[in-house]
């Protein structure tokens, strides 16, 4: 990651990120905005621009297709322009210069309405069965596998979690740190439970401030750990290895397939907004043309 120095660019910077740390905003969205800002940056300093108030809307949109030529995807692009926004916004507000608007005309870049393919469940299974029994390992990587899908809590929500945010009684699993830092509850079934209380067996303590999901010492694993334990699964189940989100879609999408609607599925998922449902409602748009067409009611009339 660039590393921020002492020209009035990056002081500006500096001041920004300060700010998003004092709105108590979560580690993982600081570190966006610091990477943001950060390429942001170094793409002024080769247009030779230093000072924040000599941006113009040029830059901008030469700094949108910059990335575009880089290399990074739309969704991408339209990521990382949001952080720069913010940052423009931010000095308009706090220092309020006197005509100087970069954003103004500017038109952010559309982002595209890719299909976003959830995990097969036959191979969310093949790598559950591939997990061995009765071992700390194999149990505690079954667990997480069952709970990821059981729940579609995103990959830091499921490194966060410690063992007094999971009831395996009554199913209840409390995310308190959730993306913005907005706490939930969501559940797992009866089959989870089960896999939790059997990788319980091999914790040697049970108390509620530890991490949920450790390595046999004790230790709290990692984001990075958590991924091991997927990549290490479907290589066992001879599948490929899933993206972390994939849990999360296929959550999603079979949870609409079996009847949940989309407030509730909104809730659970911790959106603030019903946009990214729509678009997992998408994906089970064929079930829905199926369904139209077994229960289309001027098709099922008599006669």
């Amino acid at each position: 990651m660039p590393t921020l120095t002492n020209d009035p660019l990056s002081l500006a910077i500096s001041d920004f990120l300060l700010d998003r740390q004092a709105r108590n905003q979560t580690p993982s969205t600081l570190r966006w905005y610091r990477r943001c800002v950060a390429m942001w940056r170094d793409y002024l300093l080769t247009q030779n621009v230093t000072q924040i108030e000599d941006v113009t809307p040029a830059h901008v949109r030469r700094f949108i297709v910059h990335l575009s030529e880089r290399g990074h995807t739309p969704g991408g692009v339209v990521t990382l322009f949001t952080g720069v926004k913010a940052f423009l916004r931010w000095y308009g507000e706090e220092y309020t210069p006197a005509n100087w608007n970069p954003l103004a005309k500017v038109k952010a870049p559309k982002r595209p309405q890719e299909r976003l393919d959830p995990l097969s469940l036959s191979h969310f299974q093949a790598m559950v069965d591939a997990c061995p029994r009765r071992t700390f390992n194999g149990d505690r990587d079954r667990a997480l596998l069952m709970l990821l899908l059981d729940t579609g809590i995103r990959h830091q929500e499921l490194t966060d979690l410690a063992l007094g945010d999971v009831d395996a009684n009554s199913g209840q699993v409390i995310v308190r740190m959730g993306k913005g830092r907005k706490g939930r509850a969501v559940f797992i079934g009866a089959k989870t439970r089960r896999a939790l209380l059997a990788y319980y067996r091999h914790r040697e303590s049970l108390d509620n401030d530890l991490a949920l999901w450790v390595k046999r010492d004790g230790e709290r694993l990692t984001k990075a750990g958590i991924r091991q334990v997927v990549r290490r699964a479907a290589l066992r189940a001879g599948v490929d290895e899933p993206g972390m989100h994939e849990f999360r879609r296929a959550f999603a999408v079979n949870s609409l397939r079996n009847g949940m609607d989309v407030a509730t599925l909104q809730r659970l998922l911790g959106h603030s907004s019903l946009e990214v449902v729509n678009r997992y409602l998408a994906l089970v748009e064929d079930d829905l043309r199926t369904a139209s067409g077994k229960y289309g009611v001027v098709d099922n009339l008599k006669g």
